[in-house]
């Protein structure tokens, strides 16, 4: 039997379940970047899976952020979820691929995440589509509105 033996060793629990403390460092940054995003329009984005976080920190992270009044999903090469948090601004957006293991977890501060805004040439090929769909229409396009006004269907 060694000397190391004889010392008493108490374990209180592991700490890769409990908290590290990065959850308020990483609040004070967002705070930061909000102020950013408000005096020069510059965006932030956080990686989460670059810092060093428990699942107790994650878990705090989130309850102090809170959740927004928006959540979209995409569902390209696996699934993306981008949820506002109560703090208009501050998103979180996460990446999953095809058999829904996460693969990437950001904190984006913006006006609105760029996963979300539409790509100039997607919008190219959409006005062309659009144009060429009204080209092909018997009726011109202001009297198919005006139709759909007078027989007040409410649509667009």
């Amino acid at each position: 039997m060694s000397v190391l033996d004889s010392i008493p060793v108490i374990v209180n629990g592991s700490s890769f379940e409990g908290a590290r403390g990065n959850a308020r460092p990483i609040l004070h940054e967002i705070r930061h970047a909000l102020n950013k995003l408000l005096d020069t329009g510059e965006e932030t984005i956080v990686d989460l899976y670059s810092l060093p976080m428990a699942p107790a920190d994650e878990q705090e992270l989130r309850e102090a952020l809170g959740t927004g009044e928006i959540e979209v999903r995409l569902d390209a090469f696996g699934t993306s979820t981008i949820r506002e948090t109560s703090f208009p601004g501050v998103w979180l957006v996460e990446h999953f691929d095809p058999e829904q293991r996460p693969i990437a977890k950001f904190i984006e501060v913006t006006l609105i995440p760029s996963i979300v805004k539409s790509d100039p040439a997607d919008v190219r090929d959409g006005l062309v589509r659009l144009a060429n769909g009204l080209s092909e229409d018997q009726e011109p396009p202001q009297a198919a509105a005006d139709s759909v006004g007078d027989n007040h269907s409410g649509g667009i």
